[in-house]
């Protein structure tokens, strides 16, 4: 390891500079992710913080989530019938069925990736 320092009055200071963070904003899942390692799984979560790695790993569960509940909410409403011709004859009917569609992808999610370990 090779450490730079820089003087501060008296004293020698290292120059620390963190890794960068890998791009990308953390949305629902990543939070949710987030919330959960903090609060039930305080080991895993410090860990990932203190070796920087955890966004690259909230943002990784994301994308898995988030391609996962895609995939469930259109194999659900094929399954269900729930089409654009719903859409175009009853919005309401429609839009219920897609709240319900949406809600339990959802809960597979969490249970599947979110709070998986």
């Amino acid at each position: 390891m090779n450490l730079t320092y820089e003087k501060c009055g008296d004293y020698l200071m290292p120059n620390l500079i963190p890794d960068t963070e890998p791009e990308g904003e953390l949305r629902k899942f990543g939070l949710m992710r987030k919330s959960y390692l903090e609060k039930h799984r305080r080991g895993i979560y410090s860990g990932l913080l203190l070796s920087g790695e955890l966004k690259k790993h909230l943002l990784m569960i994301q994308e898995q989530a988030e391609e996962r509940f895609d995939l469930l909410v259109e194999q659900i409403a094929k399954q269900e019938g729930v089409t654009e011709q719903l859409k175009a004859q009853d919005q309401m009917l429609w839009v219920r069925r897609m709240n319900s569609i949406r809600a339990r992808a959802e809960e597979i999610v969490r249970e599947e990736i979110i709070y998986n370990l």
